[in-house]
C-alpha cells in the first residue's frame, strides 16, 4: 500500500485534478460502500490481499475473484479497492427515457500510469443487458464491452472506466496462480543454492523437459523448491499453456527466451499440412503418396491402375504391382489435416442417426467392402440389385461429402410422414392450456385441467371426435416436465432436484481443488442420537457435529462436537482443532450462509492466517457434495449402529416407550466424541474411498509428496493461536478503567498491568474465553496478559451461553418495571447465586460440564468419567427411570464397537 509521501508523488505524476485527488482520497480512506453475498447462483466471499494487508469482497468466484487475482499479480497495479463509493450516471433507456441513479462499481484500480473504476460482468449478462439497454452497454469496434455512461463520468476526472468480462480469463492461468499463490508470500524460504544449480542443470542438459521429468530428476531438491523457483521466476514455465498439476504437459525453461525459441523450432517442423496415412482407399477420386508425390486415382479396373499426378499426367500401373509397393510402403494413403476433421455438416448427419441406422450401414458396408478393395465378391445371398444400389449410394456420398459410409445411412426412423394429426390450433391450444391451467402455483390435476379443456373445444365447436384424448394431454404436459415446470407449479425448492447438474466445461478450477489443504468444507448437522449427563443421568438432548473435510483428499481434517446450535464458537473450535492436528489450515474455505459463518470473529481468524473465504449459494446442497456426503456415511457407519440412536423417531407414530430413544440412551457427550474422533481419524481414514481409488490418508500422502509440504505455511498452535480463536468485542477493544479495569458483556476484569499510568484511560485489544467467562485477555504493552472477573468465584467456568440465557432472564423479569433496565456484573453475579437461577441455567450447565470431558479429548488425552452419584433426596420420575444407568467406560465401549462390522464402503 502506498504511502502519503508516494501517493501525493504519484498523484503529481499523473497530473490530476483537485477534484480528482479529492475522489481517489474519499476511495482510499473509506470502507466498502456494502457487504456483498451471493445470490442463487453465486459463490461470494473474501480474499486476503496481500499487496494491501486487507480483505477485498467478491460476488462470484467465476467472475471477479479470477479479476482480483488478476490484480494482484499484475506489477502495474499498486491498489485496489472493493465496492467504492456510489458513482451517478445517467443515460437514455430504450424507450427514450432519460434515466439518473447511483451506482456502485465493483473495483477501483490504482495502476503505474492510469486509475478508473472497473465493472466485472458474465459475458451472457452483458449480452442481455446491451439487449435491454443498449445506451448503457455495448461492444465497441475493439472487440471490448463499453460502458458510456460511466466511461462519460469518469473522464470529467481524467480516470478510466472498464467493463471486464469473464470471456478475458484464462482459466489455466488463474488455476495455476492458484497453485502458486503459497509460494509467493514473503514468508516463503529461499531455494538454497546447490538445489538452485541441481534444477538448472538438469534443465540445460534437456531442452524442453517437462515438470514430470524435472520433478524426477532433480536429486537432492523437493517439489517445494521447484514450484518456488517457478513463482519467483528463476526457472521459466508458461503459467498460460498448461495446468501444473499436470506436469507430464508442463514444459521448464531456462528463461522465457529460451522457451520462445524452442516453439519456433517446433512450429517450423510441423508446419505441414499434408500427412500420409497407413489407410488407403483404392477407389477412385482417392489420393496416394509415391517417392514424395500426389496421386490421384482415376480409374480402377481388373487387372490395372489408371492415376493422374497434380499436372493431370497419366500413370498406369498393374494391380498386381500397386498392391505389392503398397505393401512395402512405398505406396501411402494420403490426408490433408483439413481433411481429417469432419466437417460440421457429417457431424450433423452422424448425430443423427440411430443404433438400428448404424448397424444397417454396417452390416451394408460389410457387403461392399470387397469390391471396395478390388477383391473377389463372394455369393452373400443380396439381391444384385441391392447390391448396385448399395454401391452407387456410396460413390454418391463419397463424390459429395468425401465420405461414402454416409451414403449407406438409411434413416429409416424419419422416413413418412412425420407430421402430427391434430390440427395446429388444436396442438396451440393445448400448450396454452397446459401452461395457464396445469403450470400454475395452484398445482391443478391433470384430469381437472383436460376437463376444462374439454370443455373449452367443446364450446368453440369442435367435434367430439376431434378432440384430443386424456392420454393424449398427459403425453403433452410429459414433454413438457422437468425443472421449468416444478418450478411454476412447486417453486425452485421442490425443483432443485432437476435442475441441469452442469459439468465443468471450461478450465476453470477443479470443484475439488487441486491438492491437499487447497479447498475445505465446513458445516453442521444435528445428530441422530440421544446423550446423557456423566453426572446425573439426565438426557440432554442430541449434539450438534461440525466437520472441517479436506476437498481433494477426502480426508476429515477436525471433528467438534457440542450440545450448543451452531455458532461462531463451533467454527473456531473446529479450526482450532485443524491447527492442532495438522499445524495448517486450507487456502480456501467454504462454508454455507450460516449467521455463525459471517461472524466477526470468524472473519477475523481466516484474514488474519491470511486465507480466502467463500460462501456457497442458499439451498444448494451440491456444493457441498463433500460435507453432505459425508454427514451420512458418519450416521450409518457409525451412529446408527449405537444405543439411543434416533432412526425410530423418523416414524413417530409407530414409537413406544420401550424404543422411545431417550429411554435407550447410554452415551455421554465425551465419550462418543472420543469414538467418533476414532472413527473419523482411524476407520474412514483408512478405508478406500470410492471416488478417489484409494484411501484418505494414502490420497493425503501422496498429494503432500508430490505438490509440495508448503511448511511455510504452516502456523504453530501456541497460546497466540489460541487467543486468536477466542472471541473479542465489537469493536475489538475495551477501555481501561482505572478502578475497575475493562468492561466485557456487562462484566468488568482486572489485571495489575492497569495500574500503569500510560495503559489507564486507554483502549486495548481484549479477548475472552466463551466457555469461562471467569477470565479475559488484555493486550498492554506488546503481550497479552490474564484479566480476572469481578465476582470470580460466581463467574468461574461458567460459559458465554450460559451468561446470555442469564442476562435474558433479567431483561424479561424487568421489562414491566423499568423502560431501560442495565444489567451489571452484579446483578448477573446475584442472579446467578440465586435458586431459581440454578432452575434456569440447570440444564445449560450441565451441558457446559460435558464440555470440560471433550476439551480433554481435544488436548489427546481420554475423557475423564465422574461416576453418577444417586441423591439422597426424593428422586425425580426422570431418575426413578434411570435409576440402573451407569456409564459405560472406555475400555468396556472400545471391545463392543470393535466387534460391530458398522464401517461398511463408503
Amino acid at each position: 500500500m502506498l504511502t502519503q509521501e508516494e501517493f501525493e508523488l504519484w498523484c503529481h505524476r499523473q497530473n490530476l485534478t483537485e477534484a480528482a485527488i479529492k475522489v481517489v482520497e474519499q476511495i482510499r480512506s473509506s470502507q466498502p460502500s456494502r457487504l456483498v453475498g451471493g445470490g442463487k447462483k453465486n459463490v461470494a466471499g473474501r480474499y486476503p490481499r496481500h499487496k494491501m494487508g486487507v480483505t477485498i469482497q467478491f460476488e462470484s468466484h467465476k467472475v471477479e475473484l479470477p479479476y482480483i487475482y488478476q490484480l494482484e499479480y499484475d506489477d502495474e497495479v499498486l491498489e485496489y479497492y472493493d465496492q467504492p463509493p456510489p458513482i451517478k450516471i445517467s443515460y437514455q433507456a430504450n424507450n427514450g427515457r432519460n434515466l439518473s441513479f447511483f451506482y456502485t462499481p465493483d473495483f477501483f484500480v490504482l495502476k503505474n500510469n492510469s486509475v478508473g473504476w472497473v465493472e466485472c460482468k458474465t459475458e451472457n449478462k452483458l449480452q442481455k443487458l446491451a439487449e435491454e439497454s443498449r445506451n448503457r452497454y455495448a461492444l465497441g469496434e475493439d472487440n471490448q464491452w463499453h460502458t458510456p455512461p460511466g466511461e462519460h463520468y469518469a473522464e470529467q476526472f481524467g480516470f478510466f472506466f472498464r467493463v471486464w468480462s469473464d470471456a478475458e480469463i484464462n482459466w489455466v492461468l488463474q488455476r495455476n496462480l492458484n497453485f502458486l499463490e503459497d509460494y509467493y508470500h514473503a514468508e516463503c524460504p529461499l531455494v538454497e543454492k546447490s538445489a538452485i544449480l541441481t534444477v538448472l542443470s538438469v534443465i540445460s542438459a534437456q531442452l524442453g523437459i517437462t515438470l514430470a521429468a524435472l520433478l524426477h530428476l532433480a536429486e537432492g531438491t523437493t517439489p517445494d523448491d521447484i514450484y518456488s523457483l517457478i513463482a519467483t521466476e528463476q526457472i521459466y514455465v508458461d503459467l498460460t499453456a498448461a495446468p501444473l498439476v499436470e506436469p507430464e504437459r508442463c514444459f521448464v525453461f531456462r528463461n522465457e527466451q529460451t522457451a520462445f525459441a524452442y516453439r519456433s523450432i517446433i512450429l517450423t517442423q510441423t508446419t505441414a499440412n499434408d500427412i500420409s496415412s497407413p489407410v488407403i482407399d483404392i477407389i477412385p477420386g482417392s489420393s496416394v503418396i509415391y517417392d514424395g508425390n500426389i496421386l490421384t486415382i482415376v480409374l480402377l479396373g481388373e487387372t490395372s491402375v489408371l492415376l493422374h499426378t497434380n499436372e493431370s499426367q497419366a500413370v498406369e500401373l498393374a494391380l498386381n504391382t500397386f498392391e505389392n509397393l503398397v505393401r512395402e510402403g512405398k505406396i501411402t494413403g494420403f490426408r490433408n489435416k483439413v481433411e481429417c476433421n469432419l466437417s460440421n455438416e457429417i457431424k450433423e448427419i452422424l448425430l443423427k442417426a440411430s443404433e438400428q441406422d448404424l448397424k444397417d450401414a454396417n452390416f451394408r458396408y460389410s457387403i461392399i467392402e470387397p469390391w471396395l478393395r478390388g477383391q473377389p465378391i463372394e455369393d452373400n445371398k443380396i439381391p444384385k440389385r441391392t447390391f448396385r444400389y448399395w454401391k452407387a449410394k456410396y460413390l454418391q456420398a463419397q463424390q459429395k461429402y468425401g465420405y461414402g459410409y454416409i451414403g449407406l445411412l438409411s434413416f429409416n426412423n424419419v422416413k413418412g410422414n412425420q407430421n402430427r394429426k391434430l390440427p395446429e390450433a388444436t396442438i396451440q391450444l393445448m400448450q396454452n392450456f397446459i401452461e395457464e391451467n396445469y403450470e400454475t402455483h395452484k398445482q391443478k390435476s391433470k384430469l381437472a385441467v383436460y376437463e376444462v379443456f374439454k370443455t373449452a373445444l367443446s364450446a368453440a365447436g369442435v367435434t367430439a371426435d376431434l378432440i384430443p384424448s386424456y392420454k393424449t394431454l398427459i403425453k403433452e404436459i410429459n414433454k413438457r416436465s422437468g425443472y421449468e415446470q416444478t418450478v411454476k407449479r412447486s417453486g425452485s425448492r421442490s425443483a432443485y432436484s432437476q435442475e441441469a447438474f452442469y459439468w465443468e466445461l471450461e478450465l476453470t478450477t477443479p470443484r475439488h481443488g487441486d491438492r491437499p489443504f487447497e479447498i475445505g468444507h465446513i458445516d453442521h448437522t444435528l445428530v441422530d442420537i440421544e446423550l446423557r449427563c456423566s453426572r446425573t443421568a439426565k438426557v440432554l438432548g442430541r449434539p450438534w457435529v461440525t466437520f472441517l473435510v479436506d476437498a481433494y483428499t477426502r480426508r476429515i481434517l477436525a471433528v467438534y462436537i457440542t450440545f450448543d446450535p451452531p455458532s461462531y464458537r463451533s467454527c473456531m473450535m473446529v479450526l482450532r482443532i485443524c491447527v492442532q492436528r495438522y499445524s495448517r489450515l486450507p487456502q480456501i474455505i467454504v462454508s454455507d450462509n450460516g449467521r455463525e459463518f459471517h461472524s466477526t470473529y470468524y472473519q477475523t481468524l481466516i484474514a488474519l492466517c491470511d486465507h480466502t473465504l467463500k460462501y456457497r449459494p442458499p439451498s444448494k446442497a451440491r456444493f457441498n457434495a463433500v460435507g453432505e456426503r459425508l454427514f451420512g456415511t458418519a450416521m450409518t457407519q457409525l451412529v446408527y449402529n449405537l444405543a439411543g440412536n434416533t432412526q425410530i423417531t423418523k416414524k413417530v407414530r409407530l414409537m413406544t416407550k420401550s424404543v422411545n430413544p431417550k429411554n435407550l440412551a447410554l452415551w455421554t457427550l465425551d465419550l462418543f466424541y472420543h469414538y467418533l474422533c476414532e472413527w473419523a481419524y482411524e476407520i474412514y481414514d483408512t478405508r478406500e474411498h470410492p471416488a478417489l481409488g484409494q484411501t484418505p490418508r494414502e490420497a493425503y500422502t501422496d498429494g503432500m509428496a508430490q505438490f509440495g509440504i508448503r511448511s511455510h505455511r504452516m502456523i504453530s498452535y501456541g497460546e497466540s493461536f489460541k487467543l486468536l480463536t477466542m472471541p473479542t468485542t465489537d469493536k475489538g477493544k475495551a477501555k481501561v478503567d482505572p478502578s475497575q479495569g475493562l468492561q466485557i458483556r456487562h462484566i468488568h476484569y482486572w489485571s495489575n498491568a492497569f495500574r500503569d499510568p500510560e495503559i489507564q484511560k486507554t483502549y486495548v485489544n481484549v479477548r475472552y474465553d466463551p466457555f469461562d467467562v471467569g477470565i479475559a485477555y488484555a493486550y498492554v504493552q506488546g503481550q497479552w496478559v490474564e484479566c480476572i472477573s469481578e465476582q470470580y468465584s460466581i463467574f468461574k467456568g461458567r460459559s458465554e451461553k450460559e451468561i446470555e440465557i442469564a442476562t435474558a432472564e433479567l431483561r424479561k423479569r424487568h421489562q414491566n418495571h423499568a423502560k431501560q433496565f442495565n444489567v451489571r456484573g452484579r446483578h448477573l453475579a446475584s442472579f446467578l447465586s440465586t435458586v431459581e437461577a440454578e432452575e434456569v441455567l440447570l440444564e445449560q450447565r450441565l451441558r457446559d460440564s460435558q464440555m470440560q470431558n471433550v476439551f480433554c479429548v481435544i488436548d489427546g488425552g481420554s475423557p475423564n468419567h465422574i461416576p453418577f452419584a444417586q441423591s439422597e433426596e426424593k428422586e425425580s420420575s426422570h431418575t426413578k427411570e434411570s435409576k440402573d444407568w451407569d456409564p459405560p467406560s472406555p475400555e468396556n465401549i472400545s471391545v463392543n464397537v470393535n466387534k460391530l462390522e458398522i464401517y461398511s464402503e463408503y
